[in-house]
């Protein structure tokens, strides 16, 4: 059991946890604050427990939505938030900066727009490619041993970059993209999670709506909604990626749950080190993810999903070549 997982047993946390980002961020308009509040506000009551933000979601909107939401509950809960990435309004563009007092900043203010004296969880939300990883988890630890953060955390992160920060500080939680259509943590993060016991938080557990089987046209999004630039979504390769949906979609019929239930049912049945963290601006979505907490699946249909939406099945890459040059994971077809 990772020290993540113990954490969340902990708060008496289902081990599926949300993402709060989709209320301020990325996705088109943000929500209005009176509807985020009372999305916040329900996730709580229906069994949340663990709640990741950060400090560049809605340049900072989305952590001080969260910390008005949920302060009451704060010892109930397992928090977390990022740093390292931002909008710089001078600049008016996000900025990745890694150094230990930009870390030391970003952090105080997330705790003042959470409304807490600590965060359980702390990320580097990018690794800056001008600082060496063994400096930025060197200001997180002192972080830690200031009391301001629980843990640390990195995302989307290699296996080497992992080995290299956990030499320097334990890391309780490496963030990466993973579901049925973003396999790549199994090239070889997860392995190098488990040498650490690091846990796996899983983000867009749900393929950025995709499995979910509500997107079917890219034209329906949003002007400024960010899968309009990602390769996956594009007029060309959507098509082809729904027809390989098909497949969630009839095993999904056979067990009588939602493609989004059985995605992260099979996420889940990766192991109890995988922790989803689905994000939605819908209440009913949300009640419809937590109920996948009880949903196991047997291993033949493990078995039958791990063959659908296979790496060499899937259309398109996950980022733009922007986007890509900001991450450090691994990718299929490096050698």
């Amino acid at each position: 059991m990772t020290s993540l997982t113990s954490r969340l047993k902990a708060v008496a946390s289902p081990t599926i946890g949300l993402g709060c980002m989709n209320l301020s961020h990325a996705y088109g308009r943000p929500v209005s604050e009176p509807e985020a509040l009372r999305a916040l506000a329900a996730a709580f009551d229906m069994g949340y427990r663990h709640f990741d933000t950060a400090t560049l979601y809605g340049k900072t909107t989305n952590e001080a939505l969260v910390g008005k939401a949920l302060a009451s509950w704060r010892n109930e809960l397992l928090l977390a938030s990022k740093g390292g990435m931002a909008f710089d309004p001078e600049l008016a563009r996000k900025v990745i900066d890694g150094r230990p007092e930009t870390l030391h900043r970003q952090c105080e203010a997330s705790l003042s727009r959470l409304r807490t004296d600590h965060l359980d969880l702390y990320y580097l939300h990018r690794m800056d490619r001008q600082v060496p990883i063994e400096e930025s988890v060197g200001a997180l630890a002192r972080l830690v041993e200031e009391g301001k953060i629980g843990a640390i955390g990195l995302s989307e992160v290699s296996a080497a970059t992992l080995r290299r920060a956990r030499a320097e500080h334990p890391i309780a939680a490496v963030q990466s993209e993973y579901s049925l259509w973003t396999r790549n943590p199994e090239i070889a993060l997860i392995k190098a999670c488990r040498e650490a016991d690091t846990a796996l938080v899983a983000f867009s557990p749900l393929g950025r709506g995709f499995l979910t089987g509500s997107i079917t046209e890219v034209e329906r999004l949003e002007t400024d909604d960010i899968r309009r630039d990602m390769p996956r979504f594009s007029a060309e390769n959507l098509p082809r990626n729904l027809r390989q949906l098909e497949a969630v979609r009839a095993v999904a019929a056979e067990w009588e749950v939602t493609p989004a239930q059985l995605a992260l049912a099979w996420l889940r049945a990766q192991g109890d080190d995988v922790i989803p963290i689905p994000g939605s601006r819908s209440v009913a979505h949300m009640r419809e993810n937590l109920a996948a907490e009880t949903l196991r699946l047997d291993a033949a249909t493990v078995a039958r999903l791990d063959a659908v939406l296979t790496p060499d099945q899937v259309a398109g890459a996950r980022y733009d070549e922007a986007l890509q040059a900001e991450i450090d994971t691994e990718e299929f077809g490096e050698s």
